[in-house]
């Protein structure tokens, strides 16, 4: 296979987030609206298949503290920052969480065929060989659903297939990890009864859950419950830059036992291994990370989980538009045309398949 034909499937984005309230927000997706990350046409121009489109709320207004597009707290050159916003109440939540499933539903409705939402691995195997762009409906913080999880029930026949108990702020499932740089994501509790009894709902439906915002602890309580494999979607290697957001190297071991993955985030504060929001980032330093997470987890549990439209990614990259320059820094690296084709889309679909059945 022709190395700038490989498709790439990728583990996270924002762009629903980034939409959301905008008007004629899916006709601004298929058309384009040359505004932050990611659309169909620069998509296209990049090579993105698909990905898991996520749903995340905003955090109630904070007086202070400005926050990023994914609601995280402003933080310095460094990276740091040690507070993180309290989550929606359940009304809010559920409203919004609504809203944007509706939004990803009328992206496809209004792509003439040219989007499609998934719900099988069957479905992303389709849509890459009609050159459908593939997308599966992701909770990043479940603030939306309630403790008796009828609104699980709801939203997984609708077609949620993958969640995270929580983004990094904590609520009645468990505990989020903290921005902090350096640090280790040892940083409190971790799931609560509720948040152990979502792991078990989530296995029964066979929806994916994710790790990338769980502390340490809460990590380890989904290892010890979940009978699937571990998946973070968009984390990076602590080994490399100290983030609280990144794996230590025992949580990669637990991953590899499990036949997981973890799909490599592009933000820079993750990226880096002094931890600084730099856009001036060379791609180089994402593929550091790939590099270490195949040494730790191996050649058939490394994905890709850029983050667009929810980080401020490297300038190198710029857009979605960009992704190639990221398989040409893995070949520069000599990396083999199988294992691009893995890393960019071929773990995915392993893991999904896995999950899923």
């Amino acid at each position: 296979m022709k190395l700038d034909s490989v498709p790439i499937f990728d583990g996270h984005n924002d762009v629903l987030l980034r939409l959301y309230r905008k008007p004629n927000a899916a006709r601004a997706f298929v058309d384009g609206d040359g505004e932050g990350q990611l659309d169909l046409p620069r998509a296209k121009q990049g090579g993105l298949a698909g990905g898991l489109f996520a749903i995340f709320v905003p955090s109630p207004p904070r007086k202070r503290a400005e926050t990023s597009d994914a609601g995280q707290p402003a933080i310095g050159n460094t990276g740091s920052a040690t507070e993180t916003p309290p989550p929606p109440d359940r009304a809010t939540a559920l409203e919004a969480t609504m809203a944007m499933a509706s939004l990803l539903f009328d992206i496809a409705r209004e792509s003439d065929g040219k989007v499609r939402v998934c719900r099988t691995a069957e479905d992303i195997e389709a849509c890459l060989a009609s050159g459908t762009m593939a997308t599966v409906l992701h909770i990043e913080g479940a603030e939306a659903i309630d403790e008796d999880f009828h609104a699980l029930d709801v939203l997984h026949q609708a077609g949620l297939r993958s969640l995270g108990p929580v983004w990094s702020r904590s609520n009645v499932f468990g505990h989020g990890v903290p921005f902090v740089y350096p640090s280790s994501p040892d940083t409190g509790p971790g799931l609560t009864e509720a948040g152990k009894n979502l792991i078990r709902a989530c296995n029964r439906l066979k929806i994916m859950v994710d790790l990338s915002h769980l502390n340490e602890k809460g990590f380890w309580d989904v290892a010890a419950i979940s009978d699937a494999p571990l998946v973070a979607t968009h984390s990076n290697a602590h080994a490399v830059s100290e983030h609280s957001r990144n794996l230590t190297d025992k949580q990669l071991a637990a991953i590899r036992e499990s036949n997981g993955m973890v799909g490599v985030n592009y933000a820079v504060n993750f990226v880096r291994p002094d931890g600084r929001r730099e856009a001036e980032t060379p791609l180089s330093m994402i593929v550091d990370h790939v590099d270490y997470l195949l040494t730790q987890l191996g050649e058939d549990a490394v994905g890709l989980g850029s983050d667009f439209d929810g980080a401020l990614i490297p300038k190198a990259l710029g857009t979605v538009a960009g992704l190639q320059g990221l398989v040409a820094e893995m070949r520069a690296r000599q990396y083999g045309d199988a294992l691009i084709e893995k890393i960019c889309v071929r773990n995915w679909l392993r893991v999904l398949k896995a999950t899923w059945a």
